[in-house]
């Protein structure tokens, strides 16, 4: 174990994520004492750039405005965010302002990050502050994202802003210690140090949210955060608030994912894991191959039917005949004008609507395959 969590001691950029339980009181404010030891911790890695994915906004607006616990509809949620996010960020201002550091604030949803300029503004955003010495403070825009544009909780938005920083590691700090086989407040559990791919978690009982009631994921949010990040080849520890300076130094706490897959640039990550589509197109068999085999662009004379109402940029699915998405990606039309372009050539619509139809439905750059 030891000679694997080398390379964890070795990352330079760093993710680090913390949840609403790690930072705040039973009572929803924010627990000063704890958000100054993580800092602590924080601020001696010296050597690093930290990106810090912070989660609280909601909870810590929660006792200023009165609300004995998370409110369950979207606009209460917003306004908690509103008051918490500048909470939130001062506190952590005061705290990194004890050893001369500074913070940035960073706020995403996930319309930001799957389109390619945004994407781009965002990484330079990101890096620029890191290069500068600063501490980005990254939260999910809480007080304007809406349900289809939303993240739904911070472990995944972690696990993007890893890939899209290009992060060495992320560390996921949680109220619980690890991974475990089992409910952990049960006897006879124990906790799962290494996970070297999903076989390692066939069988394994994976919790919801906790008790706590202040935030919205869970260990099952964890792990599919730790699969996003491995997949795009960054390695992920898991583990409690109160062993992120073990964790950051390599030490053989909380569970360790190895890193499955290849780094990558580019945001389709994005596109696969933070976008929900606003409808689909069906197309024939000869585009299915075309897009899943060859790698091409998605053409006009390929779709057989379009579904739901969206418009130019937004993200779709793409779908077989058999109703079945095989890819996803940002459409060049609105929905209404998509049927008058079904199974026909661009250059033939480029004769009867004009040359700006001489284009493809889905280009290849803004598409992703999506896993069978």
């Amino acid at each position: 174990m030891g000679v694997v969590r080398q390379g964890v001691a070795g990352a330079r950029r760093v993710v680090v994520k913390v949840g609403s339980s790690s930072l705040t009181t039973a009572a929803g404010g924010l627990d000063a004492d704890r958000v100054d030891a993580l800092v602590d911790v924080l601020v001696k890695q010296e050597d690093r750039q930290i990106v810090l994915v912070s989660s609280g906004a909601i909870a810590a607006g929660l006792a200023p405005l009165g609300f004995a616990r998370r409110p369950s509809d979207l606009a209460r949620q917003q306004a908690a965010a509103s008051v918490g996010q500048g909470l939130l960020l001062a506190r952590y201002t005061a705290s990194f302002a004890r050893y001369g550091r500074r913070v940035g604030q960073v706020l995403l949803t996930s319309d930001d990050t799957s389109r390619r300029a945004h994407y781009r503004n965002a990484y330079r955003t990101l890096d620029q502050l890191l290069e500068l010495g600063a501490v980005p403070v990254v939260n999910e825009n809480d007080t304007v994202a809406t349900d289809e544009i939303r993240f739904g909780d911070n472990d995944r938005l972690a696990a993007l802003v890893a890939h899209l920083v290009r992060a060495d590691l992320l560390v996921l700090l949680s109220d619980v210690d690890g991974l475990y086989d089992g409910d952990p407040r049960k006897p006879g559990t124990r906790r799962i140090e290494e996970v070297a791919g999903p076989e390692d978690l066939v069988g394994v009982e994976i919790g919801k949210a906790g008790k706590s009631g202040v935030g919205t994921g869970g260990m099952v949010t964890k792990v599919e955060a730790a699969s996003i990040a491995t997949e795009a080849g960054i390695p992920v520890v898991l583990t409690s608030a109160g062993h992120a300076g073990e964790a950051l130094a390599g030490a053989p706490t909380g569970t360790f994912f190895h890193a499955t897959g290849r780094r990558s640039a580019g945001r389709l990550l994005w596109l696969a894991h933070a976008s929900v589509p606003r409808g689909a197109v069906v197309l024939d068999d000869g585009a299915v191959r075309a897009v899943t085999e060859r790698g091409s662009s998605l053409l006009p004379a390929g779709i057989t039917a379009v579904e739901g109402e969206f418009t130019a940029g937004e993200p779709i699915e793409l779908r077989d005949g058999a109703g079945q998405a095989v890819a996803r990606g940002l459409v060049n039309f609105d929905a209404r004008e998509i049927p008058q372009l079904i199974g026909r050539s661009t250059h033939e619509l480029a004769r009867e609507l004009g040359p700006a139809y001489e284009r493809e439905v889905v280009h290849r750059d803004d598409l992703v395959l999506m896993r069978a």
